[in-house]
């Protein structure tokens, strides 16, 4: 096993974290209270590639692994896990548009989406559906002109402010094999959004109810199959576990340097409070914590990449570990800074009520125990 990064990797990851220290940290908490992200940012981002990661090169993306995947959410996220998980969604959808969709809609929407210059929005979870997915109402229906599509999408990162939805909907019979997945674009008649939700963190996503009241859709807008929609979306999980992960291990990390510096100068009882071995124990900890947290998410990325069998199951393990060790460590890290670590200026508030919502979304850490639960209990036989 070689566990080194290639100098290919290196340079990715130190591209992507020097843009995120130049480009998106001095501007995060400005973006944050303003609820939104400049286009112009996402634009610059797709200039660097960074909108197509994985997407094929035929397609006009990087065509990269989802280990360099991984690579470069950890970087962005160093600086802020907001932006970093909205261009991880972005990449989300391009990449199942890319593996799914016919070479004509590819060709329309494709070039658009690499430059980042069209942003999609990913809509699965419903107001009475969110760990259940496979049980989702939204429902489209056939009529002279295409699709009439009718329901309510939740939490959606990007509504009212993304170009396009990506909505999964019941096309067929109840169940999985009954739902499909079509591009909705914004403006289309019968399509409008809620109030922007007022949230714990990610506030620089803008973030909203998708409402769709008979809104009409060409049957040319389907993407893929009919009735392959809730595959597509399933399929597109896995690397979104790790995209989140990954984007909770970056911030975390800057939580731990951050304490690190901060311990060093904080002075108390005549010297530095790193001294105290309380202290030093603690940073330890924090430090193994992500240690650990960063080789089980690149190994489940590398499973991904090689098709590993066990992939699926490596993916939600490593999405439960590291976005719980994320939090941790980055609620540790506000407890080193006191009650400074309590205040805006230090920036360590805001990882923590960022970093929470990654236990929660792309399947609850309880839902990816269920999985692996399932695994292990199948392999037994």
């Amino acid at each position: 096993m070689d566990f080194a990064l290639s100098e290919e990797q290196q340079a990715l990851f130190d591209m992507a974290r020097d843009f995120g220290a130049e480009r998106i940290a001095p501007n995060a908490a400005a973006w944050e209270r303003e609820g939104t992200i400049p286009r112009e940012i996402l634009t610059e981002a797709g200039a660097l590639g960074l909108g197509a990661i994985y997407v094929s090169e035929e397609s006009g993306g990087a065509g990269l692994s989802r280990l360099d995947a991984a690579l470069v959410f950890e970087a962005l996220s160093m600086a802020c896990p907001s932006v970093a998980s909205f261009i991880s969604i972005h990449n989300m959808c391009a990449k199942m548009i890319d593996a799914y969709a016919s070479d004509a809609f590819k060709a329309k929407w494709m070039p658009k989406l690499v430059t980042m210059e069209t942003v999609p929005s990913y809509c699965l979870t419903e107001p009475g559906s969110g760990s259940d997915a496979a049980a989702l109402r939204t429902k489209a229906v056939r009529s002279n002109e295409g699709w009439e599509v009718s329901g309510t999408k939740a939490f959606i990162s990007g509504g009212g402010y993304s170009d396009v939805y990506l909505v999964m909907c019941r096309t067929g019979e109840e169940g999985p094999r009954g739902i499909s997945c079509l591009l909705v674009e914004d403006g289309t008649e019968g399509l409008s959004f809620g109030a922007q939700e007022r949230k714990m963190g990610w506030k620089a996503q803008p973030t909203a109810q998708v409402q769709l009241d008979s809104a009409k859709v060409p049957f040319a807008d389907l993407i893929g199959e009919e009735g392959a929609g809730f595959r597509y979306a399933m399929n597109g999980l896995d690397g979104g576990r790790l995209n989140i992960a990954a984007s909770a291990l970056g911030a975390a990390q800057t939580a731990l340097n951050a304490a690190l510096a901060y311990t060093g100068e904080r002075k108390a009882f005549g010297q530095p409070i790193d001294q105290f071995q309380a202290l030093q124990f603690k940073l330890a900890d924090m430090e193994i914590e992500l240690q650990a947290a960063r080789v089980f998410l690149y190994q489940a990325a590398w499973k991904l990449d090689n098709g590993a069998a066990d992939a699926s199951k490596h993916c939600a393990m490593a999405k439960r570990f590291v976005t719980d060790a994320a939090f941790k460590v980055a609620n540790d890290a506000l407890q080193l800074h006191g009650g400074y670590g309590y205040l805006e200026d230090y920036g360590i508030e805001k990882i923590v009520r960022d970093l929470r919502v990654h236990q929660i979304l792309e399947g609850t850490n309880e839902i990816m125990r269920v999985i692996t639960a399932r695994h292990l209990l199948a392999a037994r036989g």
